[in-house]
């Protein structure tokens, strides 16, 4: 790795590298066999430079931030880099359509919802804009499950080393975290970027990018999939349908200030539960082929040192999956009713349906971040609970169930709507005269 005249390189031999691996990544050890096949002396300073070097062959233009599983600036360019393929100007037209549609949209929501207006501004984004304004909620989630999983992985690789190399080699396990943090980084700036490209509104994600709700369109893709239904002169409609949808998402997290924290916290309490496998990592470097170094960098992005989900993280997993059911259930319902007034209002909904249930970006972005495959079903579910509760209850009890984290239905509620809506009426006093008087004898 020196030149003829004994100065560093700033390229590592990949070579050097490999052989690296594979003696890393084989049982035993040995100091001698390790020193010979990285091409160094075994020396504690030679062995050093050489973490160095892997350091420099995963890519990492600047380390990550102070315990930042994730190296955020690179996830950041990779991400835009993706969302300006393709970008074009606002059209005036596209302009007048959605600032239009929000003053209807408005009107037709406060109908349909006991839940105010958001007094804010509407946002109108570019793709790459929306990548700078999503970043901080997606650092949110995902640095939580990146941390842990790379820590593990460290922990693992340190547990690992006979003592006779735990000195020399106690910066193995950093380097693999900071080679983690670029992996996960490249990972998640290439989820982003597609998102990028896909995603309508500023909530179409599953959670609003705003900290404090503020409504917002990716203006070009709005544009493409209005013609991509192929409505002609019913195209307005399918503006009004989205941004009713979008203003509904933003006054529900408005209303319930806790929403959107919560699910963040259920994403970290499941990320705590996070280990790796070190028995696939004894059956990766079994059949690890020196020839493709790249099988390290695909393992780590696809999970495949990730132990078996725990049953503690299985019902984690689930809380995420009932909440994010509910809050999509909440709003299509409150959407459906809205837009009953669009001719073509059904027809737009499902065609939002099939989206996500082909993998929209909501269902994509959970998948990434933490392996949760969204249920269409599920919604729907939902969607009809909320729907049976307004019409047994109307809409203003129906919506102060988001008061309190407490009063929300939960999973087995949606499994057996029919017994939610009876116990609530019956809560808020609406059953008929038999079951009053039956309640009032069990009081006595």
């Amino acid at each position: 790795m020196n030149d003829e005249n004994g100065n560093s390189n700033s390229t590592p031999d990949p070579e050097d590298i490999r052989r690296l691996w594979e003696q890393m990544m084989s049982q035993g050890f040995d100091p001698e066999a390790l020193a010979s096949a990285a091409g160094f002396d075994g020396s504690p300073e030679s062995l050093q430079q050489l973490f160095a070097n892997i350091q420099g062959a995963f890519f990492l233009p600047t380390p990550p931030e102070e315990g930042s599983g994730v190296n955020w600036q690179a996830a950041a360019l990779k991400a835009k880099e993706i969302a300006k393929v393709g970008s074009v100007a606002l059209d005036d037209k596209d302009r007048k359509n959605l600032t239009d549609s929000i003053g209807i949209a408005n009107l037709w929501l406060n109908e349909a919802t006991s839940i105010s207006e958001v007094a804010v501004e509407a946002k109108l984004l570019s793709r790459a804009l929306w990548v700078d304004d999503a970043l901080p909620l997606f650092r949110a989630l995902a640095e939580p499950v990146a941390d842990r999983m790379n820590r593990s992985l460290g922990e693992a690789i340190q547990s690992q080393l006979p003592e006779e190399l735990a000195e020399t080699l106690k910066g193995a396990s950093e380097i693999m975290r900071s080679a983690g943090a670029m992996m996960f980084a490249m990972q998640l700036g290439q989820s982003l970027g597609q998102l990028s490209q896909e995603a309508i509104t500023g909530s179409e994600i599953g959670l609003p990018i705003y900290a404090e709700q503020r409504p917002a369109f990716i203006t070009q893709n709005i544009t493409e999939f209005v013609k991509g239904l192929d409505l002609g002169p019913d195209s307005d409609q399918v503006y009004i349908y989205l941004v009713l949808r979008e203003l509904a998402h933003t006054r529900l997290f408005k209303h319930s200030k806790w929403l959107r924290e919560k699910v963040v916290a259920q994403i970290r309490e499941y990320a705590s539960g996070i280990s790796v496998d070190t028995g696939r990592m004894e059956e990766l470097s079994e059949g690890f082929d020196p020839e493709n170094p790249e099988e390290i960098r695909i393992a780590l992005e696809s999970g495949a040192f990730l132990a078996e989900t725990s049953q503690e993280q299985q019902q984690a997993l689930e809380r995420i999956e009932t909440n994010l059911a509910l809050i999509e259930g909440w709003v299509d319902a409150v959407t459906t009713e809205a837009a009953k007034r669009l001719p073509k209002g059904e027809a737009i909904r499902e065609a939002i349906r099939r989206r996500r249930a082909t993998g929209g970006p909501a269902e994509r972005t959970f998948q990434t971040l933490v392996g949760l495959s969204l249920r269409p079903k599920r919604m729907r579910e939902a969607s009809e609970l909320w729907q049976q509760i307004g019409e047994a209850v109307g809409n203003e009890k129906r919506d102060s169930l988001w008061d309190h984290p407490d009063l929300l239905p939960t999973d087995k509620d949606i499994d057996e709507p029919e017994k939610f809506v009876a116990r609530l009426k019956a809560d808020l006093g609406l059953g008929d005269a038999m079951d009053q008087a039956l309640r009032d004898l069990l009081d006595e």
